[in-house]
């Protein structure tokens, strides 16, 4: 279940190339002005590197926050949310869908004393505070990261919620890399319809089948209380009948 979820996981962070591009690109590519030769690289990679380990902590951090309730049905209902998540997700990539963009509205408030925060760090000079710069902006309201983090805690482990988002970084470095390094010719082809429509298509297919296996999963987990309860009722009318027989 981990590596097709891994393989998700680079997928949402690979088709939102579009969606990086205009909600980030720009902040990569201005780190480089000002900066040349080894140091533009050197910083350059620091704030991607910021970038993902942010998104790789608050992945750990909801793992450990939903993991933390140990219940049946919690769980079965995390599944759900990560089903319909998944294909919520390849709905608003394939721009069939806006309901994501709820996301960005909710996490606005949360990135206002932020963003002030990130300002006092720019314009980079030194490859720390491009990592700084990075952690910062891994807060920013994007409904595609907001998405991938609430459909990473429902893995509910520490490791596997962060690694999960590890992959999802992992997935946007080569349309952030292009952005700041220029070239083009990557950025077209990650924005290219054709390669959307097939991570999207690809996202609401697991979406079904984690939804179905998930019901098929939760009628299995009936089934003891109902024999259980079967088991019970058997060893009542057994004792009745012996009581019967017993004042006979």
């Amino acid at each position: 279940m981990i590596s097709n979820d891994l393989v998700a996981a680079l997928g949402i962070g690979l088709a939102g190339a579009g969606h990086c591009l205009g909600m980030c690109g720009g902040i990569a590519a201005a780190i480089n002005l000002g900066n040349g030769g080894e140091k533009r690289g050197v910083v350059t990679i620091a704030y991607h590197a910021g970038r993902i380990s942010s998104y790789a902590a608050l992945g750990a951090l909801l793992g450990a926050l939903a993991g933390s309730i140990n219940l049946a049905q919690w769980t079965m209902v995390l599944r759900y949310i990560a089903a319909l998540l998944l294909i919520g997700m390849g709905l608003s990539i394939a721009d069939w869908w806006r309901g994501m963009s709820v996301l960005e509205k909710l996490g606005a408030k949360i990135w206002k004393p932020v963003q002030r925060l990130s300002s006092k760090l720019l314009p980079v000079r030194h490859w720390f505070q491009g990592y700084l710069l990075g952690l910062c902006w891994g807060l920013m309201p994007c409904g595609l990261i907001y998405s991938a983090l609430a459909w990473s805690a429902t893995a509910q482990d520490v490791a596997r919620s962060g690694l999960l988002m590890l992959a999802f970084g992992v997935g946007t470095l080569p349309a952030m890399l292009s952005t700041s390094f220029g070239a083009t010719g990557v950025q077209a082809f990650l924005r290219r319809r054709g390669l959307k429509l097939f991570i999207a298509v690809f996202l609401i297919l697991s979406g079904i089948w984690s939804f179905v296996m998930t019901w098929n999963h939760g009628g299995h987990l009936n089934q003891p209380i109902t024999s259980a309860a079967q088991e019970h009722s058997m060893d009542a009318s057994e004792m009745q009948h012996s009581k019967k027989h017993s004042t006979h």
